[in-house]
């Protein structure tokens, strides 16, 4: 049917003109609403722009120090803790603002809201102390009374990130950022208002009980303010489904004091949607409170909740919604590369996404509780998860020890408590790593009682805050010394930090590890809540070995771990350590002062592991070249092992345009050796299932380097004494060295630096390297090293050698170098070295004593050119005056 509308130009005109009218005076009664709504119930404010900043190194106090502009979120340590210096600004800082309030906030209650200062915090209003707060993790809420409205109001706030020995955490390996790292905001709300300010939270509690396919009963708990004359107040709850329609209602009304804690009548849902990782279907609730004679609306505050029931089995593992399901994921830290801890939210949620997109279902928050960004991502997206406070590595044996921890747990469950998401609080971890009194064995017993002591008390407050989730802790792998403090029986759950074939053993012993602890304590349910190895994305190594921190042995090592988790049903699960690299100050490494067990890096690029949890725990059809961060590749010949990484069932690989052969996918990787063509490599992976095909594409640069430095060869890079490849920060390929052949290069004489008496690593070691952002070129050498040679045409070259004395630990005032070592075992001193060294027969170093000249783990470079005028090509000799020559690595590059 057809209908049609006859109208003039003037007709057409007025109409849209009174139109227009109409959606004008619509917009102007609904801004006038909103903003009447806003100033009757609650505000909430961002003020993390524009605040003025200072450190105070030497308590100057804040009026003497100069101030700089910063935005909030902010960290004071966000570059010192990359610095080759060893340690990082532990102290105070100041914060400062003046407030920019509204006259229309005049009579109402505000709050300044902080999402976390670390570690110690104090707050002043004009110049008057109005609150503090103890621990880095957790939020906390100051009133702000006796405001001016002046336009001078200002805040200041100091906060201290010292160490303090009543604090936790005491130590640990991650760096503990300073400063106002988490946004700060205003609350702006009515004198009777919902608060449960001793625990910075909003004051509505909101849990499920009774959860089932057929009916849920919903629990709301509340605390409430009334700073006003109005004697009875009501309390109203709507509870909304997801496309906003009315599920559920519950009306209360008391007389009530100044401050009030108030339980509504339950509400039972009919049919409710559970919530889960497939389905995290969320339902809103809307609490209100209102004046019960005029019932003008004081105050509001929106739940979002999830309905679901679960269970561990010590044997079985762990229900959701009466299903099985094993928790597969990772843990996390919050620090960002170049951020510190002080990373928006909007990066937050980006990790929570990553986890999801790699098929995780579990999250575990350690060691500290973070962002309500990163809670609230795991509601939307159906992310279970555990969260806990810093006790980590040991205690301080102190009642105010035991105060601050109490308090954080206290603070993090009810922070916390309406997040769906959330299964387990969690309170300690690997609290026996760094054992005291170990010589003095009495001693050493009371300290373990008083760890227990603690245990059982956290235990208990959280039992009774909330009955309504399961506690954990989470242990390093000496079982028997958790067993016999007594710490495996006090938690619901008990979390094993297992390493085996990374800190000791061998990867393949870690399944039957874990049937030993579970034949230990067969009644208690068990998760592997840590595991890793360091994938340093600029390693790579043909033969990958333990502590070479190469993509291949990350491979290999978390491919066992993740078969061993997956076939056992008593391992409820596991999360792997970590969900991307992170900051630990104290970390020597290839990459110091970070550890690189992450599936992503620090910047959160992908590494080759995070394609592997993909293929193993994302459902959709994947394939994907395992080219990770090797886009650029390098080696003397063409050929290399190439991996695919998939779920298919089968996988063609094609090498610019020739076709590889077809091969059957085994767990999760196939692979080949690929003949190369210097320079770009177009590939692509073409995976098959079900008669589907499944494609990947991309480029890898290929550098072919030289077996003889003849014509057309202009530069190489080769790092002595190693194993492994490394791209450097300008993106240069360095080759591992080998023994020299006839119109080929290589070294004569020599061995590869081992460090003495230690099973950790096979070559090489872990210093932090002065002077470079390269440490792998100088983290390994030859030691005893007789010559270089160099098949190379007539020319000239530019020699670059590359020196660092890896013995010892800094200069003794008695001897030229230090002879102490945690290398050397006892007090073994390594023998001096001095050497001289000749460039094709001219002395080009005389006497070279590294470590007297320069000291112990600096970067040296010397360059030389050379002219070869003769068929012998470059020959670099090294003798010895006293011990044996080193040379970590070497540049030849042709000059005109």
């Amino acid at each position: 049917m057809l209908i049609l509308f006859i109208v003039d130009n003037n007709a057409l005109n007025y109409f849209f003109l009174k139109t227009k009218l109409i959606i004008l005076l619509l917009l102007s009664f609904n801004q006038v609403f909103s903003l009447q709504k806003a100033f009757s119930q609650r505000v909430i404010s961002n003020i993390n722009q524009n605040w003025y900043f200072s450190k105070d190194p030497d308590s100057k106090g804040y009026a003497l120090l100069k101030y700089a502009l910063v935005n909030i979120p902010h960290t004071w340590n966000a570059f010192d803790v990359l610095d080759d210096e060893p340690g990082y600004y532990r102290g105070v800082g100041y914060y400062k603002k003046k407030l920019n309030l509204q006259p229309t906030w005049q009579g109402k209650k505000i709050y300044l809201n902080f999402g976390a200062a670390n570690q110690e915090t104090e707050v002043f209003l004009n110049g008057k102390k109005i609150g503090s707060h103890i621990g880095g993790y957790t939020g906390f809420t100051v009133a702000l009374d006796h405001l001016r409205f002046d336009g001078k109001d200002e805040i200041l706030v100091k906060v201290d990130n010292s160490h303090n020995d009543n604090i936790p955490p005491l130590t640990g390996d991650f760096t503990f950022f300073g400063g106002l790292y988490r946004n700060v905001s205003l609350s702006v709300v009515n004198q009777a208002h919902f608060a449960d300010q001793l625990y910075g939270a909003n004051g509505i509690y909101v849990h499920a009980a009774n959860v089932t396919e057929k009916s849920a009963t919903i629990k709301i708990d509340g605390k409430l303010l009334n700073n006003t004359n109005m004697q009875q107040l009501a309390v109203n709850a709507t509870i909304l489904d997801e496309r906003g329609n009315k599920v559920g209602e519950v009306k209360w009304s008391s007389v009530t004091d100044k401050l009030g804690s108030f339980q509504l009548p339950n509400i039972t849902l009919q049919s409710p949607i559970l919530w889960s990782p497939e389905n995290p279907y969320l339902y809103q609730v809307i609490s209100k409170l209102t004046d019960y004679k005029t019932g003008k609306v004081l105050d509001e505050v929106k739940t979002k909740i999830g309905l679901r029931y679960f269970n561990f089995d010590a044997d079985k593992g762990f229900f959701l919604n009466g299903r099985s399901v094993k928790l597969i994921g990772a843990s996390r830290h919050q620090d960002f590369a170049k951020m510190g801890n002080a990373v928006p939210s909007a990066l937050q949620v980006k990790d929570v996404e990553l986890l999801k997109e790699m098929g995780g279902n579990f999250l575990r928050v350690a060691h500290y509780p973070q962002d309500q960004a990163v809670l609230d991502a795991c509601d939307r997206l159906g992310v279970l998860t555990s969260v806990e406070i810093p006790i980590v590595n040991e205690i301080t044996e102190s009642e105010a020890f035991y105060a601050n921890s109490k308090a954080m747990q206290l603070e993090m469950i009810k922070q916390n408590y309406n997040h769906p998401s959330i299964i387990i609080w969690a309170y300690m971890n690997e609290v026996l790593l760094k054992m005291r009194y170990n010589k003095e064995p009495e001693r050493k017993k009371s300290y373990l009682k008083s760890i227990e002591n603690l245990a059982q008390q956290l235990e208990d407050l959280t039992r009774k805050t909330d009955p309504t989730r399961y506690t954990m802790m989470s242990n390093h792998g000496d079982v028997t010394g958790y067993t016999n403090a007594g710490l495996v029986k006090i938690p619901m759950i008990v979390g094993w930090n297992l390493y085996q074939g990374w800190y000791g053993g061998k990867s393949e012993d870690f399944g039957t590890n874990l049937d030993r602890i579970h034949a230990a304590m067969p009644n208690k349910p068990l998760m592997v809540t840590e595991y890793g190895a360091d994938v340093d994305p600029r390693i790579h190594s043909e033969n990958p070995v333990r502590f070479d921190k190469s993509l291949a042995y990350g491979m290999e090592y978390h491919q066992i771990y993740i078969k061993d988790i997956l076939k056992r049903p008593f391992i409820a699960g596991a999360a792997a350590w970590n969900l991307s690299d992170f900051s630990s100050e104290t970390r020597s490494e290839t990459m110091p002062s970070v550890n690189n067990k992450g599936l992503l890096t620090l910047d959160r690029q992908p590494k080759n592991t995070y394609f592997l949890y993909k293929a193993y725990f994302n459902k959709q059809p994947y394939v994907k070249i395992g080219d990770g961060s090797w886009k650029l590749r390098g080696g003397i010949t063409t050929k290399q092992e190439l991996s695919v990484i998939s779920n298919l069932d089968s996988v063609m690989l094609v090498v610019n345009g020739n076709k590889q052969a077809q091969k059957v996918v085994l767990d999760h990787v196939a692979s080949w050796d690929i003949n190369f063509k210097a320079g770009k490599n177009e590939l692509e992976a073409l995976g098959y299932k079900n008669g589907k095909i499944y494609t990947d594409k991309s480029t890898i640069e290929f550098v072919l380097q030289p077996q003889a430095f003849l014509n057309a060869t202009k530069s190489f890079n080769i790092l002595l004494g190693s194993q492994r490849q490394f791209i450097d920060d300008k993106n240069q390929i360095w080759l591992p060295s080998k023994t020299f052949e006839k119109n080929s290069w290589g070294t004569i004489g020599g061995e590869p630096f081992k460090i003495k008496n230690s099973s950790r690593q096979q070559y090489g070691s872990d210093k932090d390297i002065k002077g470079t952002l390269n440490d792998p070129i100088y983290q390994t050498q030859a030691v005893g090293l007789e010559a270089f040679e160099v098949s190379a045409s007539k020319g000239k070259y530019e020699v670059t050698l590359h020196f660092a004395e890896l013995m010892g630990n800094g200069i003794q005032s008695v001897l030229p170098y230090n002879l102490d070592s945690l290398i050397a075992k006892g007090k073994e001193l390594p023998p001096q070295r001095i050497f001289d060294v000749y460039l094709n027969d001219k002395l080009v170093i005389k006497a070279l004593n590294i470590a007297a000249k320069y000291g112990i783990a600096n970067s040296v470079q010397r360059k030389f050119e050379c002219v070869v005028t003769d068929d012998k090509g470059i020959r670099i000799l090294f003798k010895s005056i006293v011990g044996k020559p080193i040379l970590n690595a070497i540049q030849l590059k042709r000059v005109k």
